[in-house]
Protein backbone atom coordinates (compact mmCIF):
# COMPACT_ATOMS: atom_id res chain seq x y z
CA UNK A 1 0.00 0.00 0.00
CA UNK A 2 3.11 2.00 0.19
CA UNK A 3 5.23 3.08 -2.84
CA UNK A 4 8.30 1.98 -1.27
CA UNK A 5 7.24 -1.37 -0.90
CA UNK A 6 8.60 -4.12 1.34
CA UNK A 7 9.07 -8.28 1.52
CA UNK A 8 5.78 -9.83 1.64
CA UNK A 9 3.96 -11.31 5.03
CA UNK A 10 3.93 -14.37 5.98
CA UNK A 11 0.05 -15.67 4.85
CA UNK A 12 -5.47 -1.25 24.38
CA UNK A 13 -4.65 -7.64 29.87
CA UNK A 14 -3.92 -11.09 30.65
CA UNK A 15 -4.78 -14.52 30.58
CA UNK A 16 -3.40 -17.74 31.81
CA UNK A 17 -0.92 -18.96 29.42
CA UNK A 18 0.57 -15.94 28.14
CA UNK A 19 2.49 -13.14 29.91
CA UNK A 20 2.96 -11.03 26.91
CA UNK A 21 -0.52 -11.19 25.29
CA UNK A 22 -1.16 -7.61 23.23
CA UNK A 23 -4.62 -7.50 24.15
CA UNK A 24 -5.89 -4.08 23.79
CA UNK A 25 -3.37 -2.56 21.28
CA UNK A 26 -3.48 -3.19 17.60
CA UNK A 27 -7.42 -2.61 16.62
CA UNK A 28 -7.91 0.40 15.22
CA UNK A 29 -4.84 0.37 13.20
CA UNK A 30 -5.07 -2.80 11.99
CA UNK A 31 -9.01 -2.86 11.47
CA UNK A 32 -7.91 0.07 8.49
CA UNK A 33 -6.17 -2.27 6.72
CA UNK A 34 -2.46 -1.83 8.01
CA UNK A 35 -0.65 -4.93 9.09
CA UNK A 36 -0.05 -5.39 12.68
CA UNK A 37 3.31 -4.50 13.89
CA UNK A 38 4.07 -7.94 14.87
CA UNK A 39 3.91 -9.42 11.01
CA UNK A 40 5.84 -7.03 8.99
CA UNK A 41 9.41 -8.31 8.06
CA UNK A 42 11.44 -4.69 7.52
CA UNK A 43 14.79 -5.89 5.72
CA UNK A 44 16.92 -4.76 3.12
CA UNK A 45 17.35 -6.62 0.01
CA UNK A 46 19.54 -9.72 0.92
CA UNK A 47 22.56 -10.53 -1.46
CA UNK A 48 21.23 -13.54 -2.43
CA UNK A 49 18.29 -11.22 -4.00
CA UNK A 50 20.89 -9.00 -5.38
CA UNK A 51 22.60 -11.74 -6.85
CA UNK A 52 19.64 -13.34 -8.35
CA UNK A 53 18.91 -10.47 -9.51
CA UNK A 54 22.41 -10.18 -11.91
CA UNK A 55 21.75 -13.52 -12.82
CA UNK A 56 18.28 -13.32 -14.21
CA UNK A 57 19.11 -10.14 -16.16
CA UNK A 58 22.33 -11.52 -17.33
CA UNK A 59 20.37 -14.50 -18.30
CA UNK A 60 17.79 -12.31 -20.68
CA UNK A 61 20.79 -10.40 -22.53
CA UNK A 62 21.03 -7.55 -19.67
CA UNK A 63 23.99 -6.14 -19.07
CA UNK A 64 25.79 -5.02 -15.80
CA UNK A 65 24.77 -1.59 -15.85
CA UNK A 66 21.18 -3.17 -16.10
CA UNK A 67 21.73 -5.04 -12.94
CA UNK A 68 23.28 -2.49 -11.01
CA UNK A 69 20.56 -0.22 -11.99
CA UNK A 70 17.48 -2.91 -10.80
CA UNK A 71 19.82 -3.66 -7.43
CA UNK A 72 19.61 0.74 -7.03
CA UNK A 73 15.96 0.54 -7.39
CA UNK A 74 15.28 -2.48 -5.48
CA UNK A 75 17.58 -0.89 -2.45
CA UNK A 76 14.99 1.82 -2.43
CA UNK A 77 11.99 -0.16 -1.83
CA UNK A 78 10.49 -0.96 -5.07
CA UNK A 79 9.77 -4.79 -5.77
CA UNK A 80 11.82 -6.14 -8.35
CA UNK A 81 9.45 -7.07 -10.93
CA UNK A 82 8.39 -3.44 -10.86
CA UNK A 83 11.63 -2.02 -11.45
CA UNK A 84 12.20 -4.75 -14.42
CA UNK A 85 9.04 -3.55 -15.76
CA UNK A 86 9.43 0.09 -15.45
CA UNK A 87 12.81 -0.40 -17.32
CA UNK A 88 11.91 -2.42 -20.05
CA UNK A 89 9.00 0.75 -20.44
CA UNK A 90 11.78 3.57 -20.86
CA UNK A 91 14.97 1.75 -21.50
CA UNK A 92 17.35 1.84 -18.83
CA UNK A 93 19.47 5.01 -19.88
CA UNK A 94 16.46 7.78 -18.23
CA UNK A 95 16.79 7.24 -14.59
CA UNK A 96 14.25 10.05 -14.42
CA UNK A 97 11.47 8.51 -16.49
CA UNK A 98 11.90 4.66 -14.83
CA UNK A 99 11.34 6.68 -11.52
CA UNK A 100 8.34 8.55 -12.42
CA UNK A 101 7.05 5.08 -14.00
CA UNK A 102 7.81 3.00 -10.67
CA UNK A 103 5.72 5.80 -8.77
CA UNK A 104 2.72 5.46 -10.84
CA UNK A 105 3.00 1.88 -10.92
CA UNK A 106 3.36 1.37 -7.27
CA UNK A 107 0.59 3.94 -6.74
CA UNK A 108 -1.40 2.41 -8.99
CA UNK A 109 -0.88 -1.29 -7.90
CA UNK A 110 -1.36 0.29 -3.66
CA UNK A 111 -4.49 1.65 -5.08
CA UNK A 112 -5.71 -1.62 -6.22
CA UNK A 113 -3.93 -3.63 -3.31
CA UNK A 114 -6.01 -1.37 -0.36
CA UNK A 115 -9.02 -2.01 -2.07
CA UNK A 116 -8.84 -5.66 -2.20
CA UNK A 117 -8.01 -5.59 2.02
CA UNK A 118 -10.68 -3.33 2.84
CA UNK A 119 -12.72 -5.48 0.66
CA UNK A 120 -11.37 -8.71 3.02
CA UNK A 121 -11.59 -7.28 5.71
CA UNK A 122 -15.57 -5.72 5.65
CA UNK A 123 -16.24 -9.75 4.59
CA UNK A 124 -14.12 -11.16 7.33
CA UNK A 125 -16.21 -8.94 10.19
CA UNK A 126 -19.51 -10.90 8.80
CA UNK A 127 -20.39 -8.25 5.59
CA UNK A 128 -21.64 -9.68 2.21
CA UNK A 129 -19.18 -8.79 -0.64
CA UNK A 130 -22.49 -6.45 -2.21
CA UNK A 131 -22.72 -4.79 0.96
CA UNK A 132 -18.43 -3.81 0.94
CA UNK A 133 -18.56 -2.91 -2.46
CA UNK A 134 -21.52 -0.56 -2.07
CA UNK A 135 -19.96 0.82 0.95
CA UNK A 136 -16.73 1.62 -0.90
CA UNK A 137 -18.89 3.00 -3.46
CA UNK A 138 -20.62 4.95 -1.48
CA UNK A 139 -18.43 6.75 0.79
CA UNK A 140 -14.93 6.55 -1.43
CA UNK A 141 -11.90 4.40 -1.53
CA UNK A 142 -10.37 6.68 1.20
CA UNK A 143 -13.34 6.27 4.15
CA UNK A 144 -12.18 4.41 7.22
CA UNK A 145 -13.11 1.09 7.37
CA UNK A 146 -14.94 1.79 10.93
CA UNK A 147 -17.41 4.20 8.64
CA UNK A 148 -17.58 1.87 5.70
CA UNK A 149 -19.00 -0.75 8.21
CA UNK A 150 -21.17 1.86 10.06
CA UNK A 151 -22.42 2.06 6.64
CA UNK A 152 -23.63 -1.07 6.32
CA UNK A 153 -25.21 -1.31 9.80
CA UNK A 154 -26.94 1.25 9.53
CA UNK A 155 -28.72 0.59 5.87
CA UNK A 156 -29.20 -3.15 7.84
CA UNK A 157 -30.93 -1.82 10.74
CA UNK A 158 -33.16 0.28 8.18
CA UNK A 159 -34.27 -2.57 6.10
CA UNK A 160 -34.86 -4.76 9.07
CA UNK A 161 -36.65 -1.50 10.96
CA UNK A 162 -38.65 -1.31 7.76
CA UNK A 163 -39.60 -5.10 7.12
CA UNK A 164 -40.44 -5.68 10.98
CA UNK A 165 -42.91 -2.12 10.42
CA UNK A 166 -45.20 -3.92 7.53
CA UNK A 167 -45.96 -6.52 9.73
CA UNK A 168 -49.17 -7.04 11.73
CA UNK A 169 -48.62 -6.04 15.60
CA UNK A 170 -49.26 -9.49 16.40
CA UNK A 171 -47.14 -11.27 13.88
CA UNK A 172 -44.78 -7.90 14.96
CA UNK A 173 -44.62 -8.77 18.96
CA UNK A 174 -44.15 -12.37 18.42
CA UNK A 175 -41.17 -12.33 16.28
CA UNK A 176 -39.71 -10.10 18.77
CA UNK A 177 -40.47 -12.21 21.38
CA UNK A 178 -38.81 -15.85 19.52
CA UNK A 179 -35.84 -13.77 18.65
CA UNK A 180 -35.76 -12.80 22.72
CA UNK A 181 -36.06 -16.13 23.85
CA UNK A 182 -33.64 -17.68 21.55
CA UNK A 183 -30.91 -15.68 22.95
CA UNK A 184 -32.04 -16.41 26.44
CA UNK A 185 -31.48 -19.72 26.06
CA UNK A 186 -27.84 -18.80 24.77
CA UNK A 187 -25.84 -21.33 27.46
CA UNK A 188 -21.82 -21.01 27.81
CA UNK A 189 -21.24 -24.59 29.21
CA UNK A 190 -17.67 -24.46 28.53
CA UNK A 191 -17.36 -21.88 31.69
CA UNK A 192 -20.63 -23.09 33.72
CA UNK A 193 -22.30 -19.40 33.01
CA UNK A 194 -25.44 -18.72 31.96
CA UNK A 195 -28.09 -15.82 31.60
CA UNK A 196 -30.95 -15.59 33.44
CA UNK A 197 -34.20 -17.71 32.14
CA UNK A 198 -35.90 -16.85 29.68
CA UNK A 199 -38.91 -15.83 31.75
CA UNK A 200 -37.92 -11.87 30.92
CA UNK A 201 -36.21 -10.90 33.89
CA UNK A 202 -34.04 -8.79 31.58
CA UNK A 203 -36.04 -8.87 28.18
CA UNK A 204 -35.21 -6.11 26.23
CA UNK A 205 -37.75 -3.68 25.33
CA UNK A 206 -38.87 -3.35 21.34
CA UNK A 207 -36.73 0.08 21.58
CA UNK A 208 -34.01 -1.63 22.79
CA UNK A 209 -33.94 -4.60 20.68
CA UNK A 210 -33.38 -2.01 17.19
CA UNK A 211 -30.40 -1.07 19.02
CA UNK A 212 -29.19 -4.47 19.94
CA UNK A 213 -29.64 -5.09 16.29
CA UNK A 214 -26.42 -2.52 15.71
CA UNK A 215 -24.48 -4.33 18.19
CA UNK A 216 -25.45 -7.15 16.95
CA UNK A 217 -23.23 -6.33 13.68
CA UNK A 218 -20.05 -5.54 15.72
CA UNK A 219 -20.25 -1.76 15.60
CA UNK A 220 -21.28 1.24 17.11
CA UNK A 221 -24.67 1.76 17.71
CA UNK A 222 -25.42 4.80 16.01
CA UNK A 223 -24.41 6.10 12.18
CA UNK A 224 -21.30 7.26 11.22
CA UNK A 225 -20.06 10.04 13.57
CA UNK A 226 -17.99 10.74 16.37
CA UNK A 227 -17.87 8.29 19.30
CA UNK A 228 -18.87 10.32 22.00
CA UNK A 229 -20.51 7.71 24.25
CA UNK A 230 -23.35 9.47 26.60
CA UNK A 231 -21.05 12.67 26.36
CA UNK A 232 -17.77 14.08 26.95
CA UNK A 233 -17.03 17.31 28.25
CA UNK A 234 -15.45 19.43 25.29
CA UNK A 235 -18.56 18.39 23.08
CA UNK A 236 -22.09 19.97 23.08
CA UNK A 237 -24.13 16.41 23.68
CA UNK A 238 -27.92 15.74 23.95
CA UNK A 239 -29.07 14.87 27.57
CA UNK A 240 -29.52 11.56 27.85
CA UNK A 241 -30.98 9.50 30.46
CA UNK A 242 -31.27 5.51 30.83
CA UNK A 243 -32.84 3.04 33.32
CA UNK A 244 -31.18 0.04 34.42
CA UNK A 245 -32.07 -2.97 36.41
CA UNK A 246 -33.20 -2.73 39.59
CA UNK A 247 -30.87 -5.53 40.32
CA UNK A 248 -27.58 -3.36 39.14
CA UNK A 249 -28.49 -0.16 40.75
CA UNK A 250 -26.24 1.32 42.95
CA UNK A 251 -23.13 -0.50 44.24
CA UNK A 252 -21.57 -2.59 43.83
CA UNK A 253 -20.67 -0.66 40.63
CA UNK A 254 -18.90 -2.58 37.93
CA UNK A 255 -17.26 -0.76 34.87
CA UNK A 256 -16.15 -3.09 31.86
CA UNK A 257 -13.82 -2.16 29.18
CA UNK A 258 -12.94 -3.34 25.45
CA UNK A 259 -11.85 -2.83 22.18
CA UNK A 260 -14.66 -0.75 20.47
CA UNK A 261 -14.82 -2.22 16.66
CA UNK A 262 -14.99 -6.16 16.98
CA UNK A 263 -16.45 -9.08 14.69
CA UNK A 264 -20.52 -9.27 14.58
CA UNK A 265 -21.94 -10.09 17.60
CA UNK A 266 -19.32 -9.72 19.93
CA UNK A 267 -20.62 -6.41 21.93
CA UNK A 268 -24.50 -7.89 21.99
CA UNK A 269 -23.30 -10.98 23.64
CA UNK A 270 -21.08 -8.96 26.01
CA UNK A 271 -24.62 -6.36 26.94
CA UNK A 272 -26.52 -9.72 27.36
CA UNK A 273 -24.02 -11.14 30.30
CA UNK A 274 -23.62 -7.97 31.70
CA UNK A 275 -27.18 -7.41 32.28
CA UNK A 276 -28.71 -5.80 28.78
CA UNK A 277 -26.69 -2.78 29.94
CA UNK A 278 -26.33 -0.73 26.82
CA UNK A 279 -22.59 0.22 25.93
CA UNK A 280 -21.08 3.34 25.96
CA UNK A 281 -18.64 3.45 23.17
CA UNK A 282 -15.98 6.65 23.31
CA UNK A 283 -13.35 7.77 21.30
CA UNK A 284 -10.08 8.78 23.52
CA UNK A 285 -9.26 11.47 21.17
CA UNK A 286 -11.64 13.60 23.01
CA UNK A 287 -9.61 13.36 26.00
CA UNK A 288 -6.29 13.42 24.61
CA UNK A 289 -3.97 13.57 21.55
CA UNK A 290 -3.92 10.06 20.49
CA UNK A 291 -7.42 7.75 19.05
CA UNK A 292 -8.20 4.96 21.15
CA UNK A 293 -11.80 3.85 19.86
CA UNK A 294 -13.34 1.82 23.26
CA UNK A 295 -16.78 0.46 24.31
CA UNK A 296 -17.93 0.31 28.33
CA UNK A 297 -20.50 -1.49 29.81
CA UNK A 298 -20.95 0.17 33.17
CA UNK A 299 -24.05 0.82 36.16
CA UNK A 300 -22.45 3.84 36.88
CA UNK A 301 -24.45 7.48 36.99
CA UNK A 302 -24.31 9.09 33.91
CA UNK A 303 -24.62 12.33 34.77
CA UNK A 304 -22.22 15.41 36.79
CA UNK A 305 -19.47 13.86 36.14
CA UNK A 306 -15.97 15.95 35.38
CA UNK A 307 -13.09 15.59 34.06
CA UNK A 308 -9.26 15.54 34.98
CA UNK A 309 -7.72 19.30 35.47
CA UNK A 310 -5.14 20.34 33.78
CA UNK A 311 -6.72 19.09 31.06
CA UNK A 312 -3.79 17.25 29.16
CA UNK A 313 -2.72 18.32 25.44
CA UNK A 314 -5.94 17.67 22.93
CA UNK A 315 -3.25 17.91 19.32
CA UNK A 316 -0.11 16.83 18.33
CA UNK A 317 1.08 20.42 18.14
CA UNK A 318 0.46 21.00 21.66
CA UNK A 319 1.39 17.59 23.17
CA UNK A 320 4.70 17.99 21.34
CA UNK A 321 5.39 21.74 20.52
CA UNK A 322 8.91 21.40 19.38
CA UNK A 323 8.21 19.56 16.21
CA UNK A 324 6.14 22.07 14.86
CA UNK A 325 8.87 23.62 12.95
CA UNK A 326 9.95 21.07 11.09
CA UNK A 327 5.91 19.50 10.37
CA UNK A 328 5.55 19.91 6.57
CA UNK A 329 1.69 21.17 5.56
CA UNK A 330 0.97 18.46 3.60
CA UNK A 331 1.01 16.26 6.96
CA UNK A 332 -2.51 17.48 8.48
CA UNK A 333 -2.67 15.31 11.18
CA UNK A 334 -4.17 16.47 14.61
CA UNK A 335 -4.69 13.61 16.46
CA UNK A 336 -2.29 10.16 16.68
CA UNK A 337 -3.66 6.89 15.73
CA UNK A 338 -4.29 4.34 18.69
CA UNK A 339 -1.27 3.61 20.52
CA UNK A 340 0.56 0.27 19.54
CA UNK A 341 2.78 -1.99 21.83
CA UNK A 342 5.35 -1.96 19.48
CA UNK A 343 6.98 1.00 17.31
CA UNK A 344 8.31 1.45 13.67
CA UNK A 345 11.56 0.13 13.18
CA UNK A 346 14.23 2.21 12.09
CA UNK A 347 14.61 1.15 8.28
CA UNK A 348 10.82 2.70 7.65
CA UNK A 349 12.30 5.90 9.26
CA UNK A 350 15.33 5.69 7.07
CA UNK A 351 13.39 5.26 3.79
CA UNK A 352 11.17 7.84 4.20
CA UNK A 353 13.66 9.87 4.70
CA UNK A 354 15.69 8.91 1.75
CA UNK A 355 12.61 9.45 -0.25
CA UNK A 356 11.57 12.86 0.80
CA UNK A 357 15.17 13.80 0.06
CA UNK A 358 14.76 12.97 -3.73
CA UNK A 359 12.49 16.33 -4.04
CA UNK A 360 13.68 19.47 -3.77
CA UNK A 361 10.34 20.69 -2.98
CA UNK A 362 7.33 18.67 -1.38
CA UNK A 363 6.73 15.40 -3.05
CA UNK A 364 3.90 14.52 -5.21
CA UNK A 365 0.90 13.79 -4.12
CA UNK A 366 0.79 10.27 -4.81
CA UNK A 367 4.04 10.15 -2.60
CA UNK A 368 2.50 12.40 -0.18
CA UNK A 369 -0.51 9.75 0.52
CA UNK A 370 1.76 6.72 0.56
CA UNK A 371 4.08 8.18 2.74
CA UNK A 372 1.03 9.31 5.47
CA UNK A 373 0.29 5.42 5.64
CA UNK A 374 3.72 4.60 7.09
CA UNK A 375 3.70 7.70 9.21
CA UNK A 376 -0.10 7.29 10.56
CA UNK A 377 0.35 4.05 10.85
CA UNK A 378 3.32 4.16 13.59
CA UNK A 379 2.83 7.13 14.91
CA UNK A 380 5.82 9.14 13.64
CA UNK A 381 6.43 12.53 14.16
CA UNK A 382 8.52 15.13 13.14
CA UNK A 383 12.11 15.67 14.22
CA UNK A 384 14.11 17.31 11.87
CA UNK A 385 14.04 18.44 8.32
CA UNK A 386 12.56 14.93 6.60
CA UNK A 387 13.28 13.05 9.73
CA UNK A 388 10.96 11.29 11.34
CA UNK A 389 10.81 9.52 14.60
CA UNK A 390 8.55 6.80 16.49
CA UNK A 391 7.34 8.27 19.91
CA UNK A 392 9.01 7.63 23.04
CA UNK A 393 7.85 5.47 26.26
CA UNK A 394 7.73 8.59 28.70
CA UNK A 395 5.44 10.45 25.65
CA UNK A 396 3.11 7.13 25.51
CA UNK A 397 2.88 7.65 29.17
CA UNK A 398 2.10 11.00 28.64
CA UNK A 399 -0.67 10.86 26.52
CA UNK A 400 -2.57 7.95 28.06
CA UNK A 401 -2.35 9.98 31.60
CA UNK A 402 0.22 8.36 33.57
CA UNK A 403 2.45 9.75 35.56
CA UNK A 404 6.11 10.41 33.93
CA UNK A 405 8.56 7.00 34.44
CA UNK A 406 5.41 5.12 35.51
CA UNK A 407 6.76 2.16 33.68
CA UNK A 408 10.02 2.94 33.70
CA UNK A 409 13.13 1.36 35.77
CA UNK A 410 12.83 -1.85 38.03
CA UNK A 411 14.11 -3.96 35.63
CA UNK A 412 11.05 -2.84 32.91
CA UNK A 413 12.67 -3.35 29.03
CA UNK A 414 12.06 -0.82 26.31
CA UNK A 415 10.55 -3.54 24.73
CA UNK A 416 8.10 -4.31 28.07
CA UNK A 417 7.65 -0.74 28.51
CA UNK A 418 5.87 -0.47 24.81
CA UNK A 419 3.97 -3.28 25.41
CA UNK A 420 2.65 -2.25 28.75
CA UNK A 421 1.29 0.81 27.53
CA UNK A 422 0.06 -0.44 24.73
CA UNK A 423 -2.12 -2.35 26.45
CA UNK A 424 -3.28 -0.13 29.09
CA UNK A 425 -6.75 2.27 29.99
CA UNK A 426 -6.27 5.49 28.90
CA UNK A 427 -6.93 7.21 32.18
CA UNK A 428 -8.44 11.02 31.13
CA UNK A 429 -11.35 8.64 29.71
CA UNK A 430 -11.62 6.35 32.75
CA UNK A 431 -11.61 9.06 34.91
CA UNK A 432 -14.49 10.97 33.27
CA UNK A 433 -16.42 7.68 33.93
CA UNK A 434 -15.52 7.42 37.35
CA UNK A 435 -15.95 10.93 38.61
CA UNK A 436 -19.28 10.39 39.96
CA UNK A 437 -18.05 8.02 41.97
CA UNK A 438 -16.01 11.12 44.21
CA UNK A 439 -19.24 12.48 46.55
CA UNK A 440 -20.11 9.01 47.00
CA UNK A 441 -16.97 7.86 48.75
CA UNK A 442 -15.16 10.46 50.38
CA UNK A 443 -13.98 7.99 52.93
CA UNK A 444 -12.68 5.96 50.39
CA UNK A 445 -13.58 3.05 47.84
CA UNK A 446 -13.18 -0.95 48.07
CA UNK A 447 -11.86 -2.18 44.64
CA UNK A 448 -11.70 -5.34 43.16
CA UNK A 449 -9.65 -4.22 39.96
CA UNK A 450 -9.66 -7.66 37.32
CA UNK A 451 -6.79 -7.88 34.18
CA UNK A 452 -4.98 -4.50 35.94
CA UNK A 453 -2.23 -4.45 33.59
CA UNK A 454 -0.13 -1.16 34.72
CA UNK A 455 -3.06 -0.04 36.87
CA UNK A 456 -4.99 2.72 34.68
CA UNK A 457 -7.89 2.39 36.68
CA UNK A 458 -6.24 2.41 39.96
CA UNK A 459 -4.32 5.62 38.71
CA UNK A 460 -7.53 7.59 37.82
CA UNK A 461 -8.89 6.86 41.21
CA UNK A 462 -6.15 8.02 42.21
CA UNK A 463 -5.58 11.54 40.23
CA UNK A 464 -9.73 11.99 41.30
CA UNK A 465 -8.67 12.21 44.66
CA UNK A 466 -10.76 9.08 45.80
CA UNK A 467 -8.70 7.34 48.63
CA UNK A 468 -8.22 3.54 47.68
CA UNK A 469 -9.11 1.62 51.15
CA UNK A 470 -8.68 -1.53 49.42
CA UNK A 471 -7.38 -2.88 46.30
CA UNK A 472 -7.42 -6.71 45.03
CA UNK A 473 -5.19 -6.37 41.92
CA UNK A 474 -5.43 -9.18 39.43
CA UNK A 475 -2.73 -9.35 36.64
CA UNK A 476 -0.95 -12.30 35.62
CA UNK A 477 1.78 -10.53 33.78
CA UNK A 478 4.86 -10.25 36.65
CA UNK A 479 6.47 -6.86 35.05
CA UNK A 480 2.35 -5.26 34.85
CA UNK A 481 2.25 -6.16 38.62
CA UNK A 482 5.61 -5.07 39.45
CA UNK A 483 4.96 -1.81 38.19
CA UNK A 484 1.19 -1.53 39.89
CA UNK A 485 3.56 -2.26 43.14
CA UNK A 486 6.26 0.43 42.62
CA UNK A 487 3.66 3.21 42.30
CA UNK A 488 1.61 1.89 45.31
CA UNK A 489 4.79 2.38 47.08
CA UNK A 490 6.05 6.02 45.55
CA UNK A 491 2.59 7.73 45.96
CA UNK A 492 2.18 6.67 49.24
CA UNK A 493 -1.08 4.70 49.27
CA UNK A 494 -2.48 3.90 52.90
CA UNK A 495 -4.80 1.50 52.16
CA UNK A 496 -3.64 -2.35 51.35
CA UNK A 497 -3.03 -3.81 47.96
CA UNK A 498 -3.62 -7.40 47.53
CA UNK A 499 -1.80 -8.77 44.90
CA UNK A 500 -3.63 -12.05 42.75
CA UNK A 501 -1.90 -13.42 39.54
CA UNK A 502 -4.70 -15.70 37.51
CA UNK A 503 -7.67 -14.87 37.51
CA UNK A 504 -9.41 -18.14 36.52
CA UNK A 505 -8.16 -18.60 40.60
CA UNK A 506 -10.25 -16.27 42.18
CA UNK A 507 -12.48 -18.80 43.64
CA UNK A 508 -15.91 -17.84 45.49
CA UNK A 509 -14.48 -18.89 48.93
CA UNK A 510 -11.79 -16.19 48.17
CA UNK A 511 -14.50 -13.26 47.48
CA UNK A 512 -16.40 -14.20 50.48
CA UNK A 513 -13.33 -13.53 52.53
CA UNK A 514 -12.38 -10.46 51.28
CA UNK A 515 -16.11 -8.99 51.38
CA UNK A 516 -15.86 -9.88 55.31
CA UNK A 517 -12.91 -8.56 55.50
CA UNK A 518 -13.42 -4.92 53.50
CA UNK A 519 -17.38 -5.07 54.05
CA UNK A 520 -18.02 -5.39 50.41
CA UNK A 521 -16.68 -4.12 47.12
CA UNK A 522 -17.56 -0.85 45.86
CA UNK A 523 -16.22 -0.96 42.32
CA UNK A 524 -15.07 -3.84 40.28
CA UNK A 525 -13.82 -2.84 37.19
CA UNK A 526 -11.55 -4.28 34.26
CA UNK A 527 -10.85 -5.13 30.86
CA UNK A 528 -10.57 -8.90 29.74
CA UNK A 529 -8.33 -10.23 27.10
CA UNK A 530 -9.39 -9.25 23.22
CA UNK A 531 -7.05 -11.01 21.20
CA UNK A 532 -10.26 -12.34 19.55
CA UNK A 533 -11.73 -9.34 18.82
CA UNK A 534 -9.00 -7.32 17.71
CA UNK A 535 -8.92 -6.65 13.93
CA UNK A 536 -4.61 -7.48 14.13
CA UNK A 537 -5.90 -10.92 14.49
CA UNK A 538 -6.34 -12.64 11.22
CA UNK A 539 -6.23 -16.33 12.49
CA UNK A 540 -8.34 -16.61 15.73
CA UNK A 541 -10.70 -13.89 15.31
CA UNK A 542 -13.33 -16.17 17.17
CA UNK A 543 -15.05 -13.14 19.92
CA UNK A 544 -15.92 -14.64 22.89
CA UNK A 545 -15.03 -18.09 22.17
CA UNK A 546 -11.56 -17.52 21.80
CA UNK A 547 -8.73 -18.64 23.64
CA UNK A 548 -7.80 -15.45 25.30
CA UNK A 549 -11.05 -13.41 25.60
CA UNK A 550 -12.90 -15.37 26.50
CA UNK A 551 -11.87 -14.37 30.24
CA UNK A 552 -14.47 -12.13 29.64
CA UNK A 553 -16.72 -15.17 31.51
CA UNK A 554 -14.58 -15.14 34.45
CA UNK A 555 -15.12 -11.31 34.32
CA UNK A 556 -19.19 -12.29 34.13
CA UNK A 557 -18.44 -15.19 36.87
CA UNK A 558 -16.52 -13.39 39.90
CA UNK A 559 -19.15 -10.03 38.99
CA UNK A 560 -22.16 -12.77 39.58
CA UNK A 561 -20.76 -14.10 42.10
CA UNK A 562 -20.00 -10.70 44.22
CA UNK A 563 -23.23 -9.00 43.94
CA UNK A 564 -25.05 -12.47 44.92
CA UNK A 565 -23.42 -12.89 47.92
CA UNK A 566 -23.30 -8.60 49.12
CA UNK A 567 -26.86 -9.03 48.06
CA UNK A 568 -27.34 -11.60 50.33
CA UNK A 569 -25.30 -9.80 53.38
CA UNK A 570 -25.67 -6.26 52.54
CA UNK A 571 -23.20 -5.69 55.77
Amino acid sequence: MVFFMYPPEDSEGSSSSNHHIDWNTDDEIEVFGVPSSDSTNYSEPSEESHEQSVAESSASGSSARHAKMIHHFVCMGFSRETVIEAINENGRDNEEEIMETLLALTAEKSSTEENDEILSILVDMGFTFEEACTAIDRCGPKAEIGDLADFISASQLEDEIDSLQDLPKNKHVASVNTQIERRDYYLHTCKKVKLQDNKGKYRMSWTKLKAASAVDMGMILHPPGPMTGFGVHNEDSKVISRELPNEVTGKPYFYFENVAIAPKGVWNNISRFLYEIEPEFVDSKYFCAAMRKRGYIHNLPIHNRFPLLPIPPLTIREAFPSTGKWWPSWDKRTKLNCLLTGIGPGTVTDRIRKTLEQFDDEPPQNVQENLLLQIKKWNLVWVGKNKLAPLEPDEYEMLLGFPKDHTRGGGVTRTERYRALGNAFQVDTVAYHLSVLKDRFPNGINVLSLFSGIGGAEVALHRLGIMLKNVVSVEIAEVNRNIIRCWWEQTNQKGNLIEVEDVQNVSSNQLRQWITKFGGFDLIIGGSPCNNFSGSNRVSRHGLEGQHSSLFYEYYRILEAVMEMQKNDPQ
